[in-house]
């Protein structure tokens, strides 16, 4: 039974994305259906969190617009992810970077890896 489940899943995972690790900032282009027509949507923030893995694995952005904190979940196997890109690596030392959410302006800034 686990080789089937095994077998359907590997078929719909991707291969064509680079490395995410929490703390990255990304560009994240997300195809938008907008009645008949389709259109790119680019998201970009802060990886503040990872779960699961395999096929039902996701990663969650978080960015200010407007002074408002706004806070995606995108499943990285979905086929409504277009592109990935990594503006620049993070250095953390944390799983989780939920504390960001109380943090006001300069003080959200994640160290730059080297």
């Amino acid at each position: 039974m686990m080789d089937i489940i095994e077998s359907l899943t590997s078929a719909q995972l991707r291969t064509d994305l680079p490395e995410l690790c929490i703390g990255d900032t990304v560009k994240v282009h997300v195809l938008i259906k907008e009645g008949s027509r389709e259109r790119i949507q680019v998201f970009e923030g802060t990886i503040i969190a990872k779960k699961h893995g395999g096929i039902t694995e996701t990663f969650t952005v978080r960015r200010i617009s407007y002074g408002v904190g706004v806070e995606r979940t995108f499943p990285v196997n979905s086929p409504k992810l277009a592109k990935i890109e990594v503006v620049r690596k993070g250095k953390v030392r944390r799983a989780k970077l939920y504390y960001l959410r109380d943090r006001v302006g300069k003080a959200t800034r994640v160290k730059e890896k080297i």
